[in-house]
């Protein structure tokens, strides 16, 4: 009896210490979820405000005749300063908080240029018109930032040294392998529709990004680990996986740049906004969770309230473009029909130059391999004969028959 009592009351003292220790490791991985949260909303914030800066010094000098004009002002410099302050702040911010909760934080940027955009908005609004312009505005900045308040709060707590032995874990673990090898088989799929059958809908060019933006999250967040650790004092820049991840970071990077900027002169920028958000923060969600077990061992509750902060974070970014107006496009070339004076094909029904393709402008460029010779415009070759004197009689100059070998 004495021996089983003294066993009780030495499990009774190991009870308090071993369960304070998940308490103390919780607070600690909140704490630090808090951090990479702030980081990456000042650095999504500090983006913003510099993208607008350059912005309005790149429409304030829109009719200068030097092209770089925008070099020798301090506004533009600034706003590259805070634009590469920020990007630096969502850098680090993958250093101390899960990939899972970095990625849907950037509607924080969709938030504050709806914001800026409001403020420096030059017309004046009455109370009723402006309220009814940017009713979806307001409704979509209310429901973004309860979507970041929810991610923020239900954030995967998930915390692993950035190591190189533990990224090499990661990266031959057959879950991984597998998420892999269906990633690579949809992306060359889609490439491949892209490419070879013209499929330029804005899904299927998006999908390419988030493709890629997956895999570059996914190396940022282990480039950023290794760098902290190595500033900390544990030195992994002598592991060769860094290397590796980095040029995998760079390489992807410049590949969704390249597409970002293919879509952006198909489709409008605020469609691609909305769109390419929920599509990159869904894609890089399930990387997070495969490679980095990001909601190992969460509970389903937080799990779902993770799952309905994005759902809300996405309807609010959703409201937030689609309030946007739609930029004119704007054609360079001057338009037969719109030129005060000027005869067109159905004026009177004088032909003034054919229809090539149902175009009536002048100046445009098009592909014209398929016409007709009768449209080819008729050459006259010139060729000059030699005069042995002056008194030489005949024309100096003779015009040779062309014909349609020539």
């Amino acid at each position: 009896m004495d021996g089983a009592h003294g066993a009780a009351l030495q499990l009774q003292q190991l009870l308090p210490t071993s369960s304070a220790n998940p308490v103390r490791e919780a607070s600690f991985s909140y704490k630090e979820n808090l951090i990479g949260a702030l980081l990456a909303i000042f650095g999504h914030l500090v983006v913003s405000i510099a993208l607008n800066l350059q912005k309005y010094c790149h429409i304030r000098l829109a009719g200068s005749k030097d092209p770089r004009a925008y070099f020798k002002t301090k506004t533009w410099w600034l706003g590259l300063f805070l634009m590469l302050l920020g990007e630096l702040g969502v850098f680090a911010s993958y250093a101390f908080a899960p990939l899972s909760l970095i990625v849907p934080l950037s509607a924080v940027s969709v938030i504050a240029s709806a914001i800026i955009g409001i403020i420096f908005i030059k017309e004046k609004w009455k109370p009723k018109d402006f309220l009814r312009r940017y009713i979806l505005s307001f409704v979509g900045c209310g429901l973004a930032i309860v979507g970041t308040y929810l991610l923020v709060t239900f954030g995967p707590n998930s915390h692993e040294k950035m190591t190189g032995d533990n990224i090499i874990r990661h990266l031959v673990s057959w879950p991984f392998l597998l998420y892999m090898l269906v990633e690579i088989i949809l992306f060359c799929l889609l490439l491949y529709f892209y490419k070879e059958r013209n499929a330029n809908n804005i899904v299927v060019i998006l999908l390419l990004v988030a493709l890629l933006g997956s895999m570059t999250v996914v190396t940022v967040k282990a480039v950023a680990g290794m760098l902290v650790l190595s500033i900390q004092g544990n030195l992994q820049l002598d592991y060769p996986i860094f290397y590796v991840m980095f040029v995998c970071m760079v390489a992807t990077a410049i590949y969704q740049a390249a597409f970002l900027g293919q879509a952006s002169q198909m489709y409008d920028s605020s469609l691609i906004a909305s769109v390419g958000y929920i599509l990159s923060t869904t894609v890089a969600i399930t990387a997070g969770a495969v490679f980095y077990l990001d909601f190992l061992g969460q509970d389903v509750l937080h799990v779902c309230m993770f799952a309905l902060g994005c759902l809300i974070a996405f309807l609010g970014v959703f409201l937030i473009t689609r309030n946007r107006k739609k930029a004119i496009p704007f054609e360079p070339y001057i338009s037969m029909d719109a030129m005060p004076g000027m005869q067109n094909m159905h004026d009177k029904g004088m032909t003034v130059q054919p229809d090539l393709k149902a175009s009536f402008s002048y100046g445009a460029l098009e592909n014209n391999d398929n016409i007709s010779e009768i449209y080819a415009p008729a050459t006259l070759p010139v060729m000059q004969e030699e005069h042995g004197s002056r008194n030489a009689s005949g024309v100096p100059y003779r015009v040779l028959e062309h014909t349609k070998k020539e």
